[in-house]
């Protein structure tokens, strides 16, 4: 991540309209605001205009003048923005099942600063991960799946969700198909990692089938949930070259990491604000 600890994030998208760059820089220039970044974006198919700029504060700044500055600068444009101030860290609950190497990798990039983040919750439909949650000091909530009563385990998660006040709902190789009613409740704000031999190789052992027919790439992909199972807008995918020397377990090892670092990268892109949504496709700035 390239962002600096002192730097604000603006980051706004409305109708493609003539004047919107210089609608939002030169207000900020008018505020002594120091760009330190600017990325924009405009979707000639969608008429969709994306902005993200990371700035530095004069000593005079006031959050709450400036937001209402902002505001009306832009109303004429129809502008929604979100302003991120310097060294927020997002709120974020991750969800396992038994799989132990996104969920280890994603606490070692928190506590050594990588990842901006707080993890306040771990959920499991297993008590197996427990031990590596507590070691770093995060609850753990272990909600058992019952077959006849699965609106009863989600509402349970769904609990611990609001009671923590989670902006992000990470499931780092949580093996459960949600429901279309938990699904709609964190569109666009839970991210899911799954590995990249789908729709192809289905069901149980996918490496396996992927050996037997010959494969030579394998990789993942991470993207916000939506109710299309596992069709939810892409954010970061990944891929690693794989040969006839590769085993079963080979390609399953080389799975493993590139589903780490293909989550971790999609939950850089998400906290330091640089993903928008445009329909079922995303924009990253």
């Amino acid at each position: 991540m390239s962002r600096t600890p002192d730097t604000w994030i603006l980051t706004a998208d409305c109708p493609s309209l003539l004047g919107t760059v210089d609608a939002v820089t030169r207000y900020l220039f008018e505020q002594g605001c120091y760009v330190t970044e600017h990325h924009s974006f405009d979707d000639r198919l969608s008429s969709r205009f994306f902005i993200r700029i990371e700035f530095r504060q004069p000593d005079t700044f006031a959050e709450q003048e400036f937001r209402e500055g902002l505001a009306e600068r832009v109303a004429a444009f129809d502008m929604n923005f979100e302003l991120t101030p310097p060294n927020y860290r997002s709120k974020v609950v991750i969800m396992v099942s038994k799989a132990d190497h996104c969920l280890n990798d994603l606490l070692y990039r928190q506590r050594i600063g990588q990842l901006p983040m707080e993890v306040v919750a771990v959920v499991s439909n297993h008590p197996d991960l427990e031990p590596l949650a507590r070691w770093h000091g995060i609850p753990y909530h272990h909600f058992a799946l019952d077959p006849h009563d699965k609106a009863g385990q989600e509402r349970k998660v769904w609990q611990v969700i609001e009671e923590t006040g989670a902006e992000l709902v990470i499931l780092a190789r949580y093996m459960q198909v949600l429901s279309p009613e938990l699904c709609r409740k964190l569109d666009g704000w839970a991210i899911n990692i799954h590995h990249s031999l789908l729709p192809g190789f289905k069901g149980a052992k996918p490496y396996h089938q992927a050996y037997q027919k010959g494969v030579k790439l394998v990789g993942a992909t991470a993207h916000y949930i939506n109710n299309d199972l596992d069709e939810g807008p892409i954010i970061a995918q990944g891929v690693e070259p794989v040969d006839h020397t590769d085993y079963p377990e080979d390609l399953i090892a080389k799975g493993r990491d590139i589903e780490c670092l293909t989550l971790a990268k999609a939950i850089g892109f998400h906290i330091e604000r640089r993903v928008f949504l445009n329909a079922n496709r995303t924009v990253i700035l």
